[in-house]
């Protein structure tokens, strides 16, 4: 089974927006098609997150969101986590890269550009970053 980190604004694609390109990974991740890991700092800048006024979501919504979210997941303790190689521009960011680095191989869906910048020096070392949401299919037909 394939490991799966995603940052937070394909979650955001996936629970909040339903965005239609982020349907089929919504879909395999329901299905457990993936090992999707998480840590309570990635489960808390979630909640973060989708509490703002932008998006208007009821406390109940976002309740339900963050349990979807962990139910679909498997947790990975902030403290186990090794220190990749590589540091992003963004610090809020690293704990992403850190957890990819520690469980590889892994993916690591996300539409940030500072995780992106990563990607080549990251696929050395058996992580594969990409904002592409249909990258999965890729592995789901070799698994």
């Amino acid at each position: 089974m394939k490991t799966i980190v995603l940052d937070t604004n394909v979650l955001l694609d996936i629970f909040v927006f339903n965005d239609f390109r982020a349907l089929h990974l919504k879909q395999a991740l329901q299905e457990k098609h993936f090992d999707a890991v998480v840590t309570q700092k990635t489960l808390a800048e979630f909640a973060e997150v989708i509490a703002r006024p932008l998006f208007a979501l009821e406390p109940n919504l976002q309740s339900n969101l963050c349990s979807k979210w962990i139910s679909l997941s498997r947790l990975v303790v902030d403290e186990s986590l090794c220190a990749a190689p590589w540091q992003c521009e963004d610090p809020d960011d690293q704990v992403f890269i850190n957890l990819a680095y520690t469980v590889k191989p892994a993916i690591l869906i996300s539409k940030d550009h500072a995780l992106l910048k990563l990607a080549k020096a990251a696929s050395a070392q058996d992580i594969f970053i990409t904002a592409d949401y249909t990258y999965t299919d890729f592995y789901l037909k070799i698994s």
